[in-house]
């Protein structure tokens, strides 16, 4: 039976028992974070110091990697210093700052991820008009909504569940504070209202996922109509690695958020966080890349740059 009380701290999920487990975790976690800021952190100075690069998908791009950089460092520095000092608190207040960013962040890289299709397209579609449909007044404001809608649903989720009275306990299985896992510790009937948030987030995030869909549709049955192998290369390297990132990112956060309690386990729980908020920044970088030969040449040019 859950006792209505008043929290000042959670705990997070334990790991291990024993510190050298702990130092073991922490430096797998510290390796992914590294891996993190090294490859978006490269996209970044390739995009912004490369001028052939100014364009609206690098663009894009660039606002992708400091989304990435920004969600990674919301979570794993956090588990981090918990492995490094042996403790599972994070403060009421810190709770709350970490699922407005975490929020603000994928939301905002999910309305980005939509903006990018549309991108494509037009690439695809109407090429001899992309430059006037996506000038650099367009991309700044179509980059500004992805920001701003991330904000103001992050600003309603946060509002909303650190609103309710949580009555069962302040443990928390999850190395982060995840939505669904604050849930939990919310009294029976008071969660119906952040459930209905949900539920409306899914319903534009699944709008936001259909319209990719499409136009994918479209754009794979243009590019199969291109009569050079060169054209259809060109066109799939820049296509392939954004549906990529986006059937990862949306299958798993969607499913993580409005999975059944009936198949919940804190196992599952654990790799599903894993794959939504660890591994798009670290993979995305790789992704971008690998297709990529003007990225992969300016990103090159870059680290050749530091070490001489």
């Amino acid at each position: 039976m859950c006792n209505s009380s008043s929290i000042t701290e959670f705990l997070l999920l334990a790991f291990a028992d024993t510190w050298e487990m702990q130092l073991l975790h922490f430096g797998l976690f510290l390796g992914i974070y590294l891996s993190a800021v090294l490859g978006n952190g490269l996209i970044l100075t390739a995009v912004a110091c490369n001028y052939r690069l100014h364009t609206p998908m690098y663009f894009f791009l660039l606002n992708l990697a400091l989304i990435d950089l920004g969600s990674i460092s919301t979570s794993i520095p956090k588990a981090m210093a918990n492995f490094l000092w042996d403790t599972r608190a994070i403060s009421y207040s810190a709770c709350a700052a970490q699922v407005f960013l975490l929020v603000f962040l994928i939301s905002a890289e999910f309305s980005l991820l939509t903006v990018m299709a549309y991108d494509r397209y037009i690439a695809i579609f109407k090429p001899l008009h992309y430059g006037s449909l996506l000038g650099s007044r367009a991309c700044a404001t179509m980059a500004a909504a992805a920001w701003g809608s991330g904000f103001l649903h992050a600003v309603l989720h946060t509002a909303n569940i650190f609103s309710l009275p949580l009555c069962c306990g302040n443990v928390l299985d999850q190395f982060f504070c995840e939505i669904s896992q604050i849930l939990k510790l919310s009294c029976s009937d008071s969660y119906l209202r952040e459930v209905q948030v949900l539920v409306v987030s899914a319903i534009l995030f699944g709008g936001c996922f259909v319209f990719i869909a499409l136009s994918y549709v479209q754009i794979f049955r243009a590019v199969l109509r291109i009569p050079s192998q060169q054209g259809q290369h060109k066109a799939f390297s820049t296509c392939l690695p954004h549906l990529a990132v986006v059937s990862l990112f949306i299958s798993t956060i969607m499913f993580a958020q409005l999975k059944p309690p009936s198949i919940s386990s804190p196992f599952l729980d654990l790799v599903l966080a894993v794959l939504y908020a660890v591994v798009p920044p670290v993979v995305n970088p790789l992704i971008y890349s690998m297709r990529n030969q003007e990225l992969k040449n300016a990103m090159w040019k870059v680290m050749t740059r530091c070490f001489s």
